[in-house]
């Protein structure tokens, strides 16, 4: 069933381990299908050298699993909160980079100083609130989930693909596995070179909006002309 979700999911998890996100088995990658409204994701504890396209457990949108005979994810309630909210996305990737958790556990969003980070987030990178003592002890991954989606009630997840998790770590997504993946590594490049410029200079105003603005929608905009497109360059 969904062997080629699968075989996405699998290969976007050895995608962490050959770009240096992850340590031990500190991080996790999902994939939804969401027309037959099925998750892939890693399962829990198991090593990225053992794992196999195999070993991917498959869940529905409760957290039911449908097929595999592995334990999903401890995560996996944080990843289906954020597929049932963000209508747009297709994969989510979680890690616990060093500089972008760095940010994370100082309670503290990255801010936009540069057109490489404009490049890809619509403004700064945010953080959730700290979780409440009752949302840590019971349903605590779930509630992850749910302070994810409440810190982005007015942000478009589309826009910044990603989040700080106060006190743990970065979750990011795009529309497939491998794009979320992609996002996880600018985050991390973008946390080490914002930590850098505050060292510099701790007083960095945030990048001017209009060179915000064109950066992210030369990208990403309705008149993107970065890269190329069939028939050539626009």
């Amino acid at each position: 069933m969904l062997a080629d979700l699968k075989e996405k999911v699998w290969k976007a998890n050895l995608e962490l381990i050959r770009l240096n996100l992850v340590t031990l088995t500190w991080g996790n990658v999902s994939g939804f299908d969401r027309n037959k409204g099925v998750m892939a994701i890693k399962p829990s504890g198991v090593s990225y050298e053992e794992m196999k396209p195999s070993d991917m457990v498959l869940v529905d949108l409760k957290g039911r699993r449908v097929e595999g005979q592995l334990n999903p994810s401890s995560d996996t309630p944080t990843h289906l909160e954020l597929y049932k909210a963000f209508p747009g996305i297709g994969g989510v990737a979680h890690v616990h980079s060093e500089h972008a958790t760095m940010f994370a556990q100082a309670a503290r969003e990255i801010p936009c100083l540069g057109t490489t980070h404009a490049d890809v987030f619509h403004g700064p990178v945010p953080v959730t609130r700290w979780m409440r003592r009752s949302e840590i002890r019971r349903d605590y991954e779930k509630n992850t989930g749910r302070v994810i989606v409440e810190r982005f009630k007015n942000l478009n997840p589309m826009d910044v693909p990603a989040v700080l998790v106060a006190g743990h770590g970065p979750f990011t997504w795009g529309k497939t596995p491998a794009e979320a993946v992609e996002i996880s590594l600018a985050l991390e490049k973008i946390a080490l070179m914002a930590l850098g410029t505050l060292l510099l200079h701790p007083r960095r105003l945030p990048l001017p909006r209009d060179l915000l603005e064109k950066h992210h929608d030369r990208k990403h905009g309705p008149g993107a002309y970065y890269g190329q497109k069939k028939g050539g360059l626009r």
